[in-house]
């Protein structure tokens, strides 16, 4: 039996209290037909599937035309997730440091078991317990924190390329100094340079970890290390916010929810849900049991990516000062026109053979860079609780002289304290791009 909260002097005392965490923690995640998913159904009529409680969310398919990507136009399947969940952190300061409560918690999608994820990290099904299921732990600090003070609270959005419209709401809360937190199992204690060594390593801290902790209001440090402010860069703040406007004025995005059973090149053949190319993803089913849930054992759809992703942001200082370069984003299921997202972020597979025009703007400017310029590399995993084995490349690269200041319509280079008090805000910086911002914040404070 573990002991119930932790705090590690080194984080090396934390890994190896992870690493028996993976070897004793029992589960299991099967493979099952679509068809076979106990509590889920495809509807006779238009294919998409759902719950029996019509609850949790529905598979179903939606049509796309814009001008703002490699492709006009598009059918796919997609996620519609219409509830918004929590996810939390909280923080509390022992002996003059502040922590952070996290949970090595399992995801059926997690491709190594356990990750750390946020204190609370649920949607509004589980936490109403539409599944019958264990209370989740510490949900009270998140809807009733009067005595406490909330660092970050803004409603986010998810993976636009695989979910329709879906936002969760993420929040940072400090606890009082003479409030005690009970004790739960499979939680400990973490200060924010032992989450920075933690992001370093791969599929170790989770995306709702990450996409959280992009909401911390502490500044930006300038290469010196001093505070600075936010509209001190090749842009004011005033400047970015025209240029992300005038990108969504057009209104260049039409886009509908249609029958799964009508996507085009796609292919339900009882098992699963496929591209015909085996390209982009797929839709399967698994049978989950596992300790540490609310629910011991239960069946889902999930989506497959067909490989392992890109995430990179192109960076490089402009008098003197670091910025990376952003680009405003279209993705199939962005409840705006677009989203400021990373330089580049796709699944490189998915364009293989395709002409350059139909490649990713700056994929191969980060695919080709030489290793002196990578100055951050690790593969991190995207949510487990929707995704299989969904991977990304997370890669900050420092931009040669063929990246242009003028980068185009649909890309421009902004400081990262530019970018961060953006997340004040919702659907402007998507999820990528803030999981990114985190790995780069924690980078540069082991810089400095």
């Amino acid at each position: 039996m573990f002991p119930t909260v932790f705090r590690f002097r080194q984080t090396s005392e934390f890994l190896d209290w992870f690493a028996e965490r993976n070897r004793t923690h029992r589960h299991r995640v099967t493979p099952v037909p679509l068809d076979a998913l106990d509590g889920w159904a495809s509807d006779p009529e238009t294919g998409n599937l759902r719950h029996r409680t019509g609850k949790f969310f529905t598979v179903e398919g939606v049509e796309i035309t814009t001008g703002r990507r490699e492709t006009r136009s598009w059918t796919q399947p997609i996620i519609v997730q219409p509830e918004a969940g929590i996810l939390g952190i909280l923080v509390k300061d022992f002996d003059g440091v502040r922590h952070f409560l996290l949970q090595a918690k399992m995801e059926p999608g997690n491709i190594n078991v356990l990750q750390m994820s946020p204190t609370v990290q649920a949607t509004r099904s589980n936490f109403t317990r539409v599944h019958q299921g264990g209370a989740v732990p510490y949900l009270e600090y998140f809807l009733a924190p009067p005595r406490r003070r909330v660092l970050f609270d803004a409603l986010q959005s998810e993976q636009g390329s695989w979910f329709h419209s879906k936002r969760n709401r993420n929040m940072i809360v400090e606890l009082p100094p003479d409030e005690d937190v009970p004790p739960r199992e499979g939680f400990c204690w973490l200060t924010l340079e032992q989450i920075g060594d933690l992001l370093a390593l791969d599929n170790v801290v989770n995306m709702d970890t990450r996409t959280v902790l992009s909401g911390l209001p502490e500044p930006w440090p300038d290469d010196l290390g001093a505070p600075i402010a936010e509209d001190r860069g090749l842009h004011s703040m005033t400047e970015l916010l025209s240029w992300f406007t005038d990108v969504k004025a057009p209104q260049d995005l039409h886009r509908r929810r249609i029958p799964l059973a009508e996507v085009k090149g796609w292919t339900h053949t009882g098992d699963r849900f496929v591209h015909e190319e085996g390209r982009y993803f797929s839709v399967i089913g698994v049978d989950v049991e596992a300790d540490g849930r609310e629910v011991a054992r239960w069946s889902q759809p999930m989506l497959a990516p067909a490989g392992r992703g890109v995430i990179a942001f192109l960076t490089r200082r402009i008098d003197g000062r670091r910025h990376v370069l952003v680009n405003a984003r279209t993705e199939a299921g962005s409840r705006d026109i677009a989203e400021m997202a990373p330089t580049v972020q796709c699944c490189p597979a998915n364009y293989d053979g395709r002409p350059e025009e139909k490649r990713p703007r700056f994929l191969d400017t980060v695919l080709s860079a030489d290793p002196s310029r990578i100055l951050f590399d690790v593969v991190h995993s995207e949510e487990g609780g929707r995704f299989h084995h969904a991977e990304n490349r997370y890669l900050v690269v420092e931009a040669d002289d063929g990246v242009p200041l003028d980068a185009g319509e649909d890309h421009i280079w902004m400081t990262p304290g530019q970018l961060g008090s953006l997340l004040r805000y919702s659907n402007h910086v998507n999820v990528e791009a803030r999981n990114l911002l985190t790995c780069l914040r924690f980078l540069r404070q082991r810089d400095r």
